[in-house]
């Protein structure tokens, strides 16, 4: 059994659906649902069984012997939480105490990081996974400080010697989109949000740049589309002799026009933008440039080409947004 924490979420939920249409393992699901719109992420899937996170510990008690792997991509995500003690105790302590399960029952364990914790970029985007390493980030937000926090002490774990699960992966995601995100209020991708307003053929709304390195609409980020990612999940979870911290993107930044371009394109109509100025509050922290290095997961032998914007944003288009049913 493939136990997915986090299913139903954005990430977790499309690992669901794949490892399910896979058929080689049954799959349960651990999450807190929350509003019925989450919920709907998993109302096609046939589950070994539905856990919520409050009895998480019971399950592993009654079900370790069944459990061949444990992907963690539970975690509390908004950018803009600043509850620290609730963010530690989800982001930090839970990935600890789940890791220290799976080391002690030696089962794999994948978890999720994010490209949050390099911060403002400018020290650049490798994903070395020793503490020197990680010690030279230094994350905008309480969100990015937890998943730096964790990939800190896993770096201190791995090289102290401690007990290991035997096979231990986190992943970087960068900005993400597609299927399944609808639930997810603001912090859902400019792609989701701004459809409809794309099949009416009104304006988007883009920031300026304060930036003269880049024009109105040039700031880049490494979209990468969320069926990309699972194919990623799914090879580490076919190659358990692979071991580390990895970047996950294209590898290859595209401007915010590249991708409300595609979008338009998608949808037929022609692109217009409303133009608005980074407030006040955030501009010294906007990030003008986010590219994963992808060196390291390429030499650990992974070799699927990642969809550009262009692709990904017809695909998410044709496949989900515009029809009757969303939802992978």
């Amino acid at each position: 059994m493939i136990v997915v924490t986090g299913g139903a979420g954005f990430i977790g939920s499309n690992l669901v659906a794949v490892l399910e249409h896979r058929g080689a393992s049954p799959v349960s699901v651990v999450d807190v649902l929350g509003d019925a719109d989450k919920a709907k992420n998993l109302r096609r899937r046939e589950l070994d069984e539905l856990v919520d996170a409050a009895r998480l510990e019971d399950f592993l008690r009654r079900r370790e012997k069944e459990i061949t792997h444990l992907v963690h991509m539970g975690a509390i995500t908004s950018t803009t939480e600043r509850d620290a003690e609730l963010i530690t105790k989800t982001n930090v302590r839970l990935p600890q105490q789940l890791w220290r399960w799976c080391a002690d029952h030696d089962v794999p364990f994948i978890y999720a990081s994010s490209a949050a914790t390099y911060g403002d970029g400018s020290r650049g985007f490798d994903d070395i996974g020793t503490p020197e390493g990680l010690a030279a980030f230094v994350p905008m937000n309480a969100y990015g400080r937890s998943k730096h926090d964790f990939d800190r002490w896993v770096a201190t774990t791995v090289g102290g010697g401690d007990p290991l699960p035997p096979q231990w992966v986190g992943l970087k995601f960068f900005n993400v989109y597609g299927p399944n995100e609808y639930h997810k209020g603001d912090m859902r991708s400019v792609v989701t949000k701004s459809y409809e307003t794309a099949t009416r053929g009104e304006a988007v709304t883009l920031f300026r740049s304060h930036n003269d390195e880049y024009a109105d609409g040039g700031q880049m980020r490494d979209f990468v589309y969320v069926k990309d990612c699972i194919e990623v999940l799914l090879w580490l979870i076919d190659h358990p002799d692979v071991n580390g911290l990895f970047n996950v993107g294209t590898g290859k930044a595209q401007t915010w026009l590249d991708l409300v371009g595609s979008l338009y394109r998608a949808v037929g109509q022609d692109l217009e933008v409303n133009w608005v100025d980074i407030p006040i509050d955030i501009r010294d922290r906007y990030q003008y440039f986010t590219e994963a290095k992808m060196n390291r997961l390429r030499t650990a032998g992974y070799d699927r080409p990642f969809r550009t914007v262009q692709e990904g944003v017809a695909d998410f288009v044709e496949q989900h947004l515009a029809t009757h049913d969303r939802y992978v």
